[in-house]
């Protein structure tokens, strides 16, 4: 199977903010940004699955109509759970909480929200299932934590280390579904 994991175009932010699962508007740029993704997909895509954020949900749908190919929204595709943080800033969070987190990130939870480990299982969950779909050509529209996970285990990087690799917004990265 042929995967081309797609990262949403750049959203409408403040500086800082915190917004795993909350609903973020898209920029402006939007409709230049979404149309320069087409060129770097196959000719034909036989699904495309989203997570259900609107910033990942609306490329997804766009990407659909252009290629004929069925929109298939799945929650295990969404970013990091931020839980009491989301809508907040960096700098304005309970920085004894930030802390402990970013001390232990793989392991910690976020108050209220997850660990990157709570994402990976959800995650894996979720890229388990395509091994027992038929070959073909898949998209996934969804967040920077999601590629970085799918990634870090395709090239063999330790979940702590995930964050060394950089997905741009709007990136396209292609690769088959072993990992």
């Amino acid at each position: 199977m042929e995967v081309y994991l797609i990262r949403h175009t750049k959203p409408l932010l403040t500086s800082g903010l915190i917004y795993g699962h909350l609903e973020v508007p898209l920029a402006d740029s939007f409709s230049v940004e979404w149309p320069e993704i087409i060129p770097q997909l196959p000719p034909a895509l036989d699904r495309i699955y989203s997570s259900p954020s609107l910033r990942c949900f609306r490329l997804a749908e766009l990407l659909s109509n252009e290629f004929n190919a069925p929109c298939i929204p799945d929650e295990r595709l969404r970013e990091l759970h931020f839980g009491d943080w989301e809508g907040q800033t960096w700098d304005s969070v309970d920085q004894a909480d930030l802390k402990l987190w970013m001390d232990d990130f793989v392991n910690e939870r976020v108050p209220g929200g997850e660990s990157m480990l709570d994402l990976q299982n959800r995650v894996m969950r979720f890229w388990e299932g395509l091994q027992h779909e038929a070959d073909g050509r898949i998209a996934i529209v969804t967040h920077a934590g999601v590629i970085r996970l799918l990634l870090a285990m395709h090239r063999q990087v330790a979940l702590e280390d995930s964050f060394s690799i950089k997905v741009e917004y709007g990136e396209v990265v292609r690769g088959s579904l072993r990992c």
